[in-house]
């Protein structure tokens, strides 16, 4: 799953370096996994992976990982 997980490269240091979502390998694992099921599900994924309770994040903060992912899915 590393070679698929260098496809989202830029995706993961985006989120780091813009929102402080730097992602372990098992978490960026279950992101990559939870895209098939939409970018909700993806935004929600990256809350996980990082232990923060999603039902208590802003929808300011959802809508900027969400814009985040969206912005740099590889092609």
């Amino acid at each position: 799953m590393t070679d698929a997980l260098d496809a989202y490269e830029n995706m993961f240091a985006a989120l780091c370096s813009e929102l402080g979502f730097c992602l372990h390998e098992k978490g960026r694992r279950r992101v990559v996994e939870a895209l098939s099921g939409g970018l909700d599900a993806a935004v929600k994924a990256v809350f996980a992976a990082e232990g923060v309770d999603y039902p208590s994040t802003t929808g300011d903060l959802r809508r900027q990982v969400r814009d985040c992912i969206r912005e740099h899915l590889p092609a």
